[in-house]
């Protein structure tokens, strides 16, 4: 499980963002929200594929499929304050956390996770095309 410090290197680091005692606690309670959905929805598909178990190997494809989540949530869910600009909006965009869970932050910070989101849905929507 991805620990609060941030084990995951997903994100190259940026110039460190001052987060005030009261911001660290916003951004700290969003974190843990949007992983804790993440995970729960990571046991709701696990306990699905598990009762379709039917043979002794298709326990391999269980493992597999935690394996690849399990990555895929350690490079998204980093909670390092020099990357959590660029988290949040990934997070956002990805409909995993809500903005209004942000709301007491900066508004600086909310325009450069805003514009992160933006910028990142932008890339998303030019690939698909």
């Amino acid at each position: 499980m991805v620990s609060p410090q941030g084990d995951s290197n997903s994100y190259g680091a940026l110039p460190d963002v001052n987060w005030s005692p009261a911001e660290k606690r916003i951004a700290r309670r969003a974190f843990a929200l949007a992983l804790r959905r993440e995970l729960e929805m990571v046991v709701r598909e696990t306990k699905r594929r598990a009762e379709k178990n039917r043979e002794p190997a298709d326990l391999w494809d269980l493992e597999l499929y935690l394996t690849k989540r399990r990555q895929q949530i350690d490079r998204e869910f980093d909670y390092r304050s020099s990357v959590s600009i660029l988290v949040f909006g990934n997070l956002i965009r990805q409909g995993k956390l809500r903005e209004e869970e942000l709301r007491s932050l900066s508004d600086d910070k909310l325009d450069s996770i805003r514009r992160y989101a933006d910028f990142q849905f932008s890339l998303s929507s030019k690939q698909e095309t």
